[in-house]
């Protein structure tokens, strides 16, 4: 998923071209070459500046907002004979762009800094920043600015005019039109909500919970993670908050005991701090959604989003929940038969932590695909370099590694992005794959700086952060991957070019911020790469024997068992966003005790049946940011399988080069400067349709 703050104004295989015999360019010199380079291009390549101190980031807060002020200062003093576009409207997205910068660099030192001291800071450096940014939308003076301009009707179009309409439809949203005390009290609580999330979100950060068990506890776990894991003599510590810990034991795990004890420490990671701060945020939430005049929080949300309202989501969740019933169903009678034939117990039940072990032992069974073998043709700098060759061909780019002025931590790798044809710089990324104590615990694109024209003319090319974790290499071997993990790095970086080769004129617009329920779509797309023979043949190898590639009737028993087992992994998926629409709909002031009743419901009827005692939600860091729009996952995944049919039926399939630039032109570079329903439209070369998502989910189409 990509990584975005809540928008501070809105509450919503290397290729180097070398010229003759001449030496390349140094990486510690690419990056003064690359800048000078996009000057030629009327562009601006820039690199954060990150804070080293807390007392550093105490002082950039404090003129971040103090220059904030002045530039808005400067917007409310004008008179309605002076307003044009570019004082006002394009004026303000400006000034969010420069908050934005401060407060993107602030988030990701919070969830990447070695030094806890600094994370703290940045931490409370945030808060502050989000609660006076909130007050911003309620600038009465820069309001009646901006109104001013608009009562005009001015005759703008395309892109100025759909930013026009947006900035007009937050202060609507924002209360401007509601009676001066109600919208005071609007802005007190969102300014009360900007707080608490970042807290519950800080919490997750922090969370961590170390469970011993013994080898004999852990029959059946890979021996390669049991290397890594082992502590005493016969002692071995599982990271219950690290993700790929979590899947090497769940997934390989004979012993129940061991999988279910794992499963409650868990869901129960982060109980003590955020279920509290739970109960205040969701009623919250409805309470500013009632202010504002919606019937709930999920409707204020959805309401710019292509569903346009909680029910259209709602229903949408609830006929692929019904769909896929009767798949579930039989997917769920295999596990149970896989169970009783381990267990001898003809009445064994599969719970929520016997899932993921019994869809592995499944693959195992009938289809002879084991994972973990898998991970020998996976070492994590192959699989980069090849994804790096694919991507660099298809959408027509180079990639550069340059030596990073400064590292948050001492294997930060940063690459320049160029167009393969005429050299253009188009931006920047780090990488920063691996997991450590204090880091973000998931897989996330962090924006840095993002693409926009200056008022200068020149437009600012962007800069992001992947932030993974990926399983770290071994003294004896290399970081080795597992199919999963490879679909999770086609798709991360997939948001990076999304950012990377954005055009939009406006800061608002550009890169991945689109709709939400859109935004997962081009990189939900880039996973279909991973299963298709020729693009692994590519880059995966035996990294013992490279000449060793994954066999043709392996592949095609991995997706035979992907389909044996969809419905399971949908299931749980619409748990999660039935969970998130139930919450931010039915909670409110009277009834917030029933928040972790409400939630554990859900995720049993959706899914398998929720632990006594846990509390999965308190986990659940989608409910800040991507709040009210989990189903969009489902939502995106749709539209992605059906433009995943634009390169299945392409000349050179998942290597052409002439769909790879249509996504470019058409979805990326365009971003949100234009409705994305035009977008898909374009790059399909049709109407859109449902058949694809349909048929990969095993659900025949009617």
């Amino acid at each position: 998923m990509p990584y975005q703050m809540l928008s501070l104004l809105l509450l919503p295989g290397l290729l180097i071209v070398c010229v003759g015999m001449a030496e390349p360019t140094p990486p510690a010199d690419r990056l003064k070459e690359f800048r000078e380079r996009a000057a030629a291009f009327n562009a601006v390549i820039t690199l954060p500046q990150f804070e080293t101190t807390p007392d550093q980031i105490r002082l950039n807060l404090r003129e971040t907002i103090a220059r904030g002020n002045a530039a808005l200062d400067q917007l409310g003093r004008l008179k309605p004979g002076e307003v044009t576009f570019e004082n006002t409207v394009r004026a303000l997205d400006d000034i969010g762009y420069e908050i934005n910068l401060t407060g993107d660099r602030f988030g990701l030192i919070k969830e990447t800094s070695t030094n806890a001291a600094l994370r703290e800071a940045a931490t409370d450096a945030l808060k502050e920043l989000q609660e006076w940014a909130v007050g911003l939308d309620y600038r009465e003076d820069v309001y009646q600015a901006i109104k001013a301009y608009a009562h005009r009707q001015p005759k703008l179009e395309g892109e100025a005019a759909k930013l026009l309409f947006e900035t007009m439809r937050d202060y609507r949203r924002a209360g401007l039109d509601l009676p001066k005390p109600q919208r005071d009290e609007v802005e007190r609580l969102r300014k009360e909500l900007t707080r608490l999330m970042t807290d519950y979100e800080s919490n997750i950060t922090r969370a961590q919970k170390d469970v011993k068990f013994t080898r004999a506890e852990l029959e059946g776990v890979p021996e390669s993670f049991l290397a890594q894991a082992k502590t005493g003599a016969d002692e071995y510590t599982v990271k219950a908050n690290v993700t790929w810990h979590l899947l090497s034991v769940m997934d390989n795990a004979r012993r129940e005991e061991t999988r279910k004890r794992l499963q409650f420490e868990r869901d129960n990671l982060a109980r003590e701090s955020n279920l509290p701060l739970l109960e205040k945020i969701l009623p919250l939430r409805d309470n500013i959604a009632r202010q504002l005049g919606y019937p709930s929080w999920a409707d204020y949300r959805i309401e710019v989003k292509m569903a346009t309202n909680a029910a259209t989501a709602m229903d949408f969740l609830e006929k692929l929940k019904a769909g896929l019933q009767p798949k579930f169903d039989a997917e769920l009678a295999e596990f149970r038969r896989l169970k009783i034939k381990e267990t001898g117990d003809p009445n064994a039940r599969v719970n929520l932590w016997d899932w993921r072990y019994l869809s592995n032992q499944l693959k195992k069974e009938k289809y002879n695909v084991d994972a973990e073998q898998l991970r020998v043709y996976f070492p994590y700098q192959r699989v980069l370099d090849g994804m790096f060759r694919i991507y660099q061909s298809i959408f027509g780019l180079r990639f550069e590694p340059v030596e990073p002025p400064q590292k948050w931590i001492g294997d930060l790798q940063l690459y320049a992005v160029a167009d393969a044809q005429s050299g253009e710089p188009l931006g920047l990324f780090y990488l920063d794959m691996f997991p450590r104590e204090g880091k973000y615990h998931h897989f996330a694109q962090f924006h840095l700086v993002g693409g926009k024209r200056l008022a200068s003319g020149k437009y600012q090319r962007p800069t992001v952060a992947l932030i993974c974790n990926f399983p770290s290499p071994a003294p004896d071997k290399p970081s080795l991957l597992s199919h999963s993990d490879v679909e999770t790095i086609f798709h991360e970086f997939g948001h990076a070019m999304h950012s990377i080769l954005t055009r939009a004129q406006y800061s608002r617009f550009a890169g991945t911020s689109v709709p939400g329920d859109f935004v997962e779509a081009p990189s939900q797309m880039l996973e279909n790469w991973v299963w298709d023979k020729k693009v692994l043949d590519s880059f995966a190898a035996d990294y013992r024997d490279p000449e060793k590639k994954i066999p043709a009737d392996i592949l095609a028993k991995l997706r035979e068992a992907k389909l044996a087992t969809e419905a399971t992994r949908y299931r749980r998926q619409l748990s999660f966003g039935l969970t998130d629409l139930t919450l931010h709909t039915q909670i409110r002031a009277g009834n917030a005790a029933q928040t972790l009743t409400l939630a554990n419901q859900v995720l049993s009827d959706v899914f398998l049946p929720m632990m006594p005692d846990t509390a999965f939600v308190a986990y659940f860091g989608h409910l800040m940011g991507y709040d009210a729009g989990y189903y969009g996952y489902a939502w995106a995944d749709a539209i992605a399988a059906d433009m995943a049919t634009v390169f299945e039926h392409a000349p050179k399939g998942y290597f052409d080069t002439t769909a790879g630039r249509r996504l470019r032109t058409e979805i990326y570079e365009p971003g949100n400067s234009r409705d994305v329903n035009v977008s898909i439209e374009k790059f399909l070369g049709r109407k859109p349709s449902l058949a694809p998502f349909l048929r990969k989910l095993g659900i025949e189409s009617k």
